[in-house]
């Protein structure tokens, strides 16, 4: 007999949780960045930053 084995995953559930995060804190950025009058280069650029400061943050703190 055969045992099914899953798949590995592609990411961890930490990984996860720590991209999504930062995929929202770059979204949000760019919402706040364009609402206060920037332009949408501006608020993409701001949001890419954001998303590395994200990423790094919540990489330290969820552990």
């Amino acid at each position: 007999m055969s045992q099914n084995t899953p798949p590995p995953t592609l990411l961890s559930q930490r990984s996860a949780v720590i991209l999504l995060l930062g995929v929202l804190t770059a979204v949000a950025a760019v919402v706040l960045t364009v609402l206060a009058g920037g332009a949408l280069a501006a608020g993409l650029l701001a949001g890419g930053a954001a998303f590395a400061a994200g990423v790094l943050f919540f990489n330290a703190v969820i552990s």
